[in-house]
């Protein structure tokens, strides 16, 4: 990871870094939008007023991520655009895109491809919606769930659904998020970047192959920088909205 950072910087300087921002952003208020928020209705839905049970978090979790996929279908093409974007600096120049920002890269990439371009990784990335959303979403209300358990308090530890607990509880689902996703980010970056026609399947044969079991979670770290203080986030700002909104209804 060092090493990748270094000769970004070195070819492109600091702005380098920041590649693909605008792609991300785009991506963050379309696809993680249908997902967060069809989530916790279907996890109500399921749940029927009681408390949820596990195998309850875990398919409301996988159907809000499969929806966040169907209906994220912009985001797919923005996540094709922020590998290429991203992983545009290590290549050599003969291979670049040059992609200026999210908007240029979506008019040349049609201008280009076509519909081809449009559903690349569409399988690979509706999978890890459903693997993320059922890892990240589900493990964190567990690990809440856990916390708030007597199981802690046996051993002197006494947690309150505070600050403290959203990000203990957030940290270790972006840990389990990052293990589970990690196969298919590894798979899904090498479609979206590749310049020929090759499927998933055969990206997948090809590499294990030539590298083994162990390039699925190539990477693992620099995902875990990212998903980790993502997780942490989204958790802790979800959580002071909802308690906000509740406080808002009782006074209604």
């Amino acid at each position: 990871m060092s090493l990748v950072i270094r000769a970004a910087l070195n070819q492109s300087g600091v702005k380098s870094l920041y590649t693909g921002l605008s792609a991300s952003l785009l991506r963050q208020m379309t696809y993680s939008l249908v997902r967060l928020g069809s989530y916790e209705t279907i996890k109500r839905w399921l749940a029927k007023g009681q408390k949820p049970k596990t195998s309850q978090l875990i398919l409301a979790a996988g159907l809000a991520g499969g929806l966040g996929g169907i209906a994220g279908n912009p985001a797919v093409l923005l996540d094709v655009l922020l590998v290429r974007m991203t992983s545009d600096p290590m290549k050599p120049a003969s291979l670049r895109y040059h992609y200026r920002n999210a908007l240029d890269g979506l008019y040349k990439l049609l201008r280009r491809e076509g519909f081809e371009g449009l559903t690349r990784g569409m399988g690979t990335n509706t999978v890890r919606a459903v693997l993320m959303n059922t890892s990240q979403l589900a493990s964190y209300d567990y690990f809440k769930n856990f916390f708030l358990s007597d199981t802690p308090s046996r051993y002197g530890l006494v947690f309150h659904d505070n600050l403290v607990l959203h990000t203990l509880s957030s940290v270790a689902a972006g840990g389990v998020a990052t293990t589970i996703t990690a196969p298919a980010d590894v798979i899904r970056s090498r479609v979206m970047s590749s310049n020929g026609g090759a499927s998933a399947l055969y990206i997948l044969s090809a590499s294990l192959r030539a590298e083994g079991p162990s390039f699925l979670f190539r990477g693992w770290s620099p995902a875990f920088m990212r998903l980790g203080p993502n997780t942490v986030l989204m958790f802790v700002f979800l959580e002071q909205l909802k308690k906000g909104w509740s406080l808002y209804a009782d006074r209604s």
